[in-house]
């Protein structure tokens, strides 16, 4: 069993220590910023071990020099297709990396279409998904496609439903914002966004989220649920027959009317 703690970065970023409960050491998920990790350390007396990164965006990647100056050899995981620099252990499709100072077993997903070559770790009963997948929501397209985004979102939707998603930003009201403009009358939609308000005035994080929770409320996961469907064709007036021309449809969609 692994202890999860959010450190807050910029303005919405969660960067994400993990650590054994008897461990004196963490290992640290998408470092945009060194600041905040190594205050933390420092407050907790704990030593970084490791650190693992989903995709080459500076507000994922920006603190790995200043951490592996204050700690001289630890390992860097990432993706193999990208060059991020000070990687040492890149990564690919069902690599099971062993990762200093964690006793878990994660296994590398590739995801791409945020970027063209993202991927994601999962085991623990938990998926770290950088910005593939947001609590309601999902990542923008920017090197990679629209098809590729599709395609990772639908295998993601395949893993065991109380799976865990670790995203790494705090969209989730805005995302379901979306989604209510895509399903008003989904009930469990109106349940979430009740929660999930209360929440965020209670200055609760709203991350993680449980994959059941977003197979019911996000749409780009119901992109085969004929409310979703019937919305997106009316959005982007075309008759959609795939689930990725549907996602494609709403991704486009949220980009030029909502975000």
């Amino acid at each position: 069993m692994i202890e999860i703690i959010a450190v807050n970065a910029f303005d919405d970023n969660y960067i994400w220590m993990l650590k054994n409960p008897a461990s004196s050491q963490a290992v640290a998920v998408d470092p945009g910023d060194e600041t905040p990790v190594l205050q933390w350390l420092e407050q907790t007396s704990i030593q970084l071990s490791a650190i693992l990164i989903t995709h080459h965006h500076y507000d994922h990647v920006g603190g790995i020099p200043e951490l592996c100056d204050a700690f001289p050899g630890i390992a860097v995981f990432g993706p193999g297709k990208e060059k991020i620099r000070g990687v040492t252990h890149p990564l690919k499709e069902g690599d099971k990396p062993s990762i200093p100072g964690l006793a878990a077993d994660f296994q590398v997903l590739e995801v791409p279409g945020h970027t063209a070559g993202h991927i994601a770790y999962y085991g623990e009963g938990v998926l770290f998904c950088g910005d593939t997948l947001f609590a309601g929501g999902c990542g923008r397209v920017f090197d990679g496609t629209f098809e590729q985004l599709s395609a990772s979102l639908q295998r993601i939707a395949q893993l065991p439903a109380q799976t865990r998603l670790y995203c790494a930003h705090e969209y989730t009201l805005a995302n379901l914002g979306f989604a209510e403009w895509v399903e008003p009358e989904n009930p469990d939609l109106g349940r979430r966004l009740q929660i999930e308000r209360e929440k965020s005035q209670s200055g609760i994080p709203t991350v993680p989220s449980v994959l059941s929770e977003e197979l019911m409320t996000n749409p780009f996961l119901r992109t085969e649920v004929m409310s979703v469907v019937g919305a997106a064709e009316r959005a982007s007036g075309n008759k959609l027959t795939t689930p990725g021309d549907v996602f494609t449809a709403l991704r486009q969609w949220k980009d030029s009317e909502y975000d």
